[in-house]
This record gives structure tokens, sequence and C-alpha cells, in this order.
């Protein structure tokens, strides 16, 4: 594609910098966007793909990441970059992070996500990525589009067949666990065929139980879930359990 964007400088730390120390500043960034309009495909509106900051009207994507872009520090837009894109870069629409999964990889791969999940949970999943080829007429930019039908068709090839950990929702209690952190980033898993992540949010223990910081479609705004998460795992048949990420903040861990 002609419109290639030059990579973005993925250090984000020079040597000897400081590094956020805990995942907190994620909750603490994160309930800052309380009460914002939950706003479904804001990314897609220009003809031409570019790095759009709307952070007035966010998804459950759009939400982590915008939060993520300001705990990181330094450059927002440039960070937000760097989490949305694969690899720091601009090249259409494909080049865009669509599976969770894969913009999990990409900000392990660049050093501002870690997987807590592949730590402290044994349980594994092999990824199967079709959706977005197969359903091209939900996607505004796909519908129309051959050439971008093939090209995320073989970013979905490309991590299918990936093994990840994961936690099953039989498995998380309504107090949470000891290696779930407040400010950690919750990816509830799916078993909707060829997609991998249905929602995201940001976890928050209240009174001794852990509850979801998310962008709710129902709700239309950012709220902190009701009830613990695990019900709301539980109350929804196509969620099957989660993954755990958390902001990298140690160069050296």
């Amino acid at each position: 594609m002609s419109f290639a964007q030059q990579p973005v400088e993925l250090s984000l730390w020079p040597d000897g910098a400081v590094v956020p120390e805990s995942p907190e500043s994620m909750l603490r960034i994160g309930k800052s966007y309380l009460g914002t309009r939950y706003v479904a495909n804001t990314l897609d509106q220009n003809e031409k793909e570019t790095l759009v900051i709307r952070t007035d009207a966010v998804d459950c994507l759009t939400f982590v990441e915008y939060t993520l872009a300001q705990a990181l520090g330094s450059s927002f837009a440039d960070n937000l970059q760097k989490i949305r894109y694969r690899d720091g870069i601009i090249n259409g629409y494909p080049s865009r992070l669509h599976y969770t999964s894969e913009w999990i990889e990409n900000g392990i791969r660049h050093g501002f996500l870690t997987d807590v999940t592949a730590r402290d949970s044994e349980h594994t999943m092999k990824l199967s990525l079709s959706y977005m080829s197969t359903h091209p007429e939900k996607y505004r930019k796909l519908a129309d589009s051959q050439e971008n039908i093939a090209l995320i068709s073989e970013h979905e090839k490309a991590i299918s067949g990936k093994t990840v950990h994961w936690l099953p929702k039989s498995e998380l209690p309504a107090s949470g666990l000891p290696w779930i952190m407040n400010g950690d980033i919750i990816a509830i898993t799916t078993k909707l065929p060829g997609l991998d992540i249905a929602h995201v949010g940001i976890a928050e223990y209240r009174h001794g139980k852990l509850h979801l910081l998310h962008a709710s479609s129902t709700l239309g705004k950012v709220v902190v879930s009701d009830k613990p998460l695990n019900h709301m795992l539980n109350n929804n048949k196509s969620w099957t359990g989660i993954r755990v990420v958390r902001m990298y903040h140690s160069k050296n861990d």
C-alpha cells in the first residue's frame, strides 16, 4: 500500500529511565474515564488509516488502549501507535491489531506488556482465528475490499495455531486470585468460532471482590461492573474465561 508510515521507535524507556512500578496507575487513569460514552467503530470513520484519538468516545479496547498509553508516560500519541499497530507501523486497515491475542503478543514483544496468565495459570489453548475474514460484512473496511480481507486472512493464519495460557471461568472465584492485581488488563475469552477475545477491561477489587472497569456497550459508558467479574462470566454462556496481562513495570523482570 502506498501510504505506509514510518515505524515509531519501539524503545519506550531509555537506559536508566524510571518506569512504572505497579499496574495501579492503570486503574487510577482508567477510573478517570468513568462515564465516558461508549461509541463503537470510532477508528473506522476515515477512508485512510490514521492514528485516531477519541478519548471522549471509547469502545472496550480503545478505552484500555488510551489508559495504557497514558500510564506508560512520555508521548501519548507515540505510545498509542505502538499499542494499536503491529510493530508500531501504520500501513492500512490490516496493520491495526484487530485480534486481542495479537495485540497482547505485540505488547509483550515490544516490552510494555507481560502475560500474567502465562506465569500463573497452567491452562492453555490453541488459537484459531478466522472471524473477520469469514464475516467481512460486519466490518466497514472489509465489506468492499478483497485486498483487506486477504491481508487480514494472512494475519489470522500467522497467529492461529499458537498456544496461549488462560484461566477458565470455573476457576475464578468472586474474590479474584492473589496474582490478579488492581490495574491488570482482563481479556475475556470466548467460544465463538474464529474469535479469541470477546471483551476487555481493567481489574478493580471492591469490598474484597474482583470487578471489571470497562466500556460497557449495554450501559453506553465506562463503568465499574456492579457484580463481580466471575458473575459476569457465568451469566454469559459464550464467555469461557480470562487472560490477564499487565503493564510491564520493570525493564529487568
